[in-house]
């Protein structure tokens, strides 16, 4: 059974493509959906989604979470891994529902991911059964890679974005997502935050605007 994820919508009744924005650990929708006021100047016709995680936050009473963090939260490997398969169901279901509700095709919708946000990104779109338009990976990382090209039933491109001052995830992960996904036969995109630290810079924010526009035909 999944759990229905809380989400406020931003953009036309009547929307031509969307966005959908996952947030990270800690979080909550209301977090990213702001910048749907920046890019919606830019992406005519679209409707922006920012889904809150469907748990609280072990590590913040205020946010939410898609999986708790052993390292950062003290739960277990086991805890974790059958949170995020529950939160992967839920996510499918999210995105099937907005589908339908807003009458397009997988092909005009984009996610676009931040720190955990991004490891879901990852990690759902590609084992879905038809590929959405594009997914942007901001400060996050590519789970179980050693899986990827088996698992994989779609590739949608990638633009994975990253802080190279990032003291949270690692820049190291960047080259590590990006060089699996690429072994797996995605295209790979990425761009370097230079001086950013877990967060999401101006030309990061131009960069995925860039990339969203290309791939919805915007």
């Amino acid at each position: 059974m999944t759990r229905a994820l809380k989400s406020d919508r931003k953009g036309p009744e009547k929307a031509a493509r969307v966005v959908v924005f996952l947030h990270g650990y800690g979080a909550d929708g209301a977090d990213l959906l702001g910048l749907a006021d920046l890019l919606g100047q830019y992406l005519p016709d679209t409707a922006f989604y920012a889904p809150d995680a469907p748990e609280p936050s072990s590590g913040n009473p205020f946010g939410r979470q898609w999986f708790p963090i052993p390292w950062l939260d003290g739960s277990s490997e086991e805890q974790a891994r059958a949170s995020m398969a529950q939160s992967v169901q839920d996510l499918n279901a999210f995105l099937d529902k907005v589908i339908a509700d807003e009458g397009i095709t997988p092909d005009q919708l984009a996610v676009v991911g931040f720190s955990q946000g991004t490891m879901m990104a990852l990690h759902v779109l590609p084992r879905r059964d038809k590929p959405v338009a594009g997914i942007v990976g901001i400060s996050g990382r590519l789970l179980v890679p050693e899986l990827l090209a088996a698992e994989a039933r779609v590739k949608p491109p990638v633009l994975l974005i990253h802080g190279d001052e990032d003291p949270v995830v690692p820049f190291a992960d960047l080259a590590l997502a990006a060089d699996a996904l690429a072994a797996a036969g995605f295209e790979v995109f990425t761009y370097v935050m230079k001086g950013t630290g877990h967060g999401i810079s101006q030309d990061g924010l131009g960069a995925t605007l860039q990339f969203l526009r290309d791939r919805l035909n915007a």
